[in-house]
């Protein structure tokens, strides 16, 4: 007899009430956003992670149940986008771009010497709950490489020494404000929750400018004009072929829709006259029999 074994996980651990009528009440607030419920999959993600600091099984099984969706269906954009973390994290999350120019310009000497200072690897976090580590891709700011980002905030221009100084500061609860913004860095369940698109309310959330690296290649484009370059022979060619064969079908496609259009306004009008003058004829026919026969 063959014995098939199922393994299968344990069932999640369901919210404690109160959290469930807290998160109950959000979700039909962010669902209320959408012209339909499933397009409010992505914000309720965050606002799951926010509670548990990744999304859960229980996480999980709750957008599926607001949603009308199948665990399968959530599960299937939550472990696509890497926003959403699938094990616990720690306060706060410290991403280091190691993609290529932030790679060359330091990143990949940022990572290691963080490893060897919190003593955990990428994906771990530190014994005290504080930190997370994690090697991630291209953040988009590779004016300003290398780059790291916590809790999706921007750290700018960094080097081995201030990486360390800045998760010592994070790990002794000190306030500390990103790059770009001079609002102060939050927990990461509280920036789920912003993520979620409820309102962010620290100080000066909401200000900040795009910096000089950023804009330097944009005042070059406008002061610079590219002269024009002369086609390669045998390029200038072949769209000049192409600009022959389109005027070819084009004079080919009116010339057929003229003939059309001519032909059938001529059946038209001959087909038109040939009735008139059918009816007139029949007309006059009916009306002399008439007469005849009143004579």
């Amino acid at each position: 007899m063959t014995e098939i074994l199922l393994k299968l996980g344990t069932r999640p651990i369901p919210y404690p009430q109160e959290v469930r009528d807290r998160l109950q009440l959000e979700a039909k607030e962010i669902i209320e956003r959408y012209p339909q419920p499933r397009s409010a999959l992505l914000p309720l993600l965050h606002l799951v992670q926010g509670v548990e600091g990744y999304v859960s099984g229980t996480g999980i099984g709750f957008c599926a149940e607001q949603l009308g969706l199948t665990d399968a269906e959530v599960t299937a954009v939550a472990t696509f986008y890497s926003m959403y973390r699938r094990t616990p994290t720690g306060d706060y999350h410290v991403g280091v771009c190691t993609n290529t120019l932030c790679a060359v310009m330091g990143g990949d000497q940022i990572l290691a010497e963080l490893k060897e200072h919190l003593g955990i690897g990428h994906g771990e976090t530190t014994p005290d709950g504080a930190v997370t580590l994690e090697h991630i891709e291209c953040n988009a700011a590779c004016d300003y490489a290398p780059v790291l980002m916590v809790n999706w905030e921007f750290f700018d221009n960094q080097t081995p020494e201030s990486a360390r100084a800045l998760v010592d500061s994070l790990r002794r609860g000190e306030q500390v404000t990103g790059t770009r913004s001079g609002a102060p860095l939050c927990t990461f369940r509280e920036t789920a929750r912003i993520l979620a698109g409820f309102p962010d309310e620290r100080p000066r959330a909401n200000e900040g400018e795009p910096g000089e690296a950023t804009l330097a290649g944009l005042r070059v484009a406008r002061s610079t004009a590219v002269p024009e370059q002369p086609l390669h022979p045998g390029l200038a060619e072949k769209r000049g072929e192409s600009r022959e064969s389109r005027g070819d079908e084009s004079r080919e496609s009116r010339g057929g829709e003229s003939r059309e259009s001519r032909g059938g306004e001529s059946r038209e009008s001959r087909g038109g006259e040939a009735r008139g003058s059918r009816g007139g004829e029949a007309r006059e026919s009916g009306g002399g029999a008439s007469e005849g026969g009143a004579q």
